[in-house]
């Protein structure tokens, strides 16, 4: 079935959860498409999409990646993959259900219905909405997000959120050529183009449950990259992508 709305999930190594993701998003009333960016997961995730792919034909897509390339260059394939498909709203999300997918709507309906260009799935815009975290990582997150609003000047209290709603429009402006993070400090600077280039930025409350099966991913360099990138990014001249 024709669809408008598209999410990306990178995976590697996400065989406990990548089933049920997908069949938890394909039982939601509204009419969604999956696009997996599978980075040579060693576990075999990538052959359970492909058997997953026979019963949802049409509905679910797989890009296969030689290696762990990163978070950023993951999702800037599936941008550029669900750009040229033609799909109106393109969605980041995790495989680990650390994002509730029954918050997949609420994100759409804050482009679609409010006008946002960016809906952002937010831990923090109504206090702090974070389960299973040691403390020391919930302040070190929430922390994090202040640093980079007082860095950058973004009136966002979520700044470093990996769950969002993109019109496309926002994805065919943003110079992917010009996004040099690659880890999560990727979702900062995606979100300041997108600031500085004039899109509306939506805040929606979520509650955020740190995943229950298989491996985190995040590491000291990736919080060392987004430190120093973002005194970087404060200094770069954002410009649109040119076009032909």
């Amino acid at each position: 079935m024709k669809s408008d709305k598209v999410i990306i999930i990178p995976t590697y190594n996400e065989r406990e959860n990548i089933e049920k993701i997908i069949r938890k998003v394909f039982s939601l009333e509204d009419n969604f498409h999956i696009l997996i960016i599978d980075d040579g997961s060693p576990d075999g995730t990538a052959d359970i999409v492909k058997n997953l792919q026979k019963e949802f034909e049409g509905s679910l897509h797989i890009i296969e990646r030689s290696g762990k390339l990163g978070l950023g260059t993951a999702y800037i394939k599936g941008f550029q993959w669900a750009v040229e498909n033609g799909y109106e709203y393109i969605f980041e999300m995790d495989a680990d259900f650390s994002h509730n997918p029954d918050d997949l709507p609420r994100l759409y309906r804050a482009c679609r219905d409010n006008g946002a260009d960016v809906a952002i799935g937010s831990r923090y815009c109504k206090g702090i909405s974070v389960i299973n975290w040691p403390i020391g990582r919930v302040i070190m997150s929430y922390y994090a997000s202040a640093y980079v609003r007082t860095v950058l000047g973004m009136k966002i209290y979520d700044t470093t959120a990996g769950f969002k709603c993109y019109r496309k429009k926002v994805l065919e402006t943003i110079d992917f050529d010009r996004i040099h993070m690659k880890g999560y400090g990727f979702q900062i600077e995606m979100k300041y183009n997108a600031y500085k280039l004039g899109f509306k930025i939506e805040e929606v409350p979520i509650i955020f449950i740190d995943r229950t099966e298989g491996t985190s991913k995040m590491s000291g360099g990736i919080f060392s990259e987004a430190f120093w990138g973002v005194i970087k990014l404060r200094f770069r001249k954002i410009r649109p992508r040119k076009t032909c």
